[in-house]
């Protein structure tokens, strides 16, 4: 168990933000987030929606169907949660 499951406890949106923390350099799929977390697809679609629709990630289209996800780091909101987390992490562990 992470820093941040012991605070806030395991969700599949925490699950799939602190994934895209830790690679936020690394622009990515759905399937690659769901490969990567073990969280099934429809359930990463579910939860990154409010997480595009509060601009805390970016979603750019590659043609009609495939969509690429990465963190918004001009998003202030975005740059408090990576500070947050970083500080979470030094402060528990």
């Amino acid at each position: 168990m992470d820093s941040m499951e012991k605070i806030f406890g395991k969700t599949a949106q925490m699950t799939v933000l602190k994934n895209l923390i830790e690679n936020q350099n690394e622009p990515t799929y759905l399937s690659g987030i769901a490969e990567a977390t073990g969280l099934s697809h429809s359930s990463v679609a579910r939860v990154i929606t409010p997480l595009v629709s509060s601009g805390v990630v970016q979603e750019k289209m590659l043609g009609k169907q495939v969509r690429l996800f990465q963190l918004n780091m001009e998003s202030e909101a975005t740059s408090a949660i990576v500070d947050f987390y970083g500080k979470i992490n030094e402060a528990v562990n």
